[in-house]
């Protein structure tokens, strides 16, 4: 499992994923909208802290720099 995920896609998914969870537990989103919310915010704190995400592996996209 190489990386994929670069620095700023890991602030971006970290900044995103905290706003999906805060909005749940803040119970602004509520019902299957806020469970969605809260899933897809813990996906995205999972891939940032691995820094691999599955979907880039299936796309061949990938953000990290390139190690010489």
């Amino acid at each position: 499992m190489n990386q994929n995920v670069g620095s700023l896609d890991k602030i971006i998914r970290i900044a995103i994923a905290g706003a999906l969870i805060l909005l749940y537990f803040t119970s602004m989103l509520t019902s299957t909208i806020g469970t969605v919310s809260l899933v897809l915010g813990i996906g995205l704190l999972l891939t940032s802290i691995t820094g691999f995400c599955g979907l880039y592996s299936v796309l061949g996209i990938t953000t990290c720099k390139v190690k010489k």
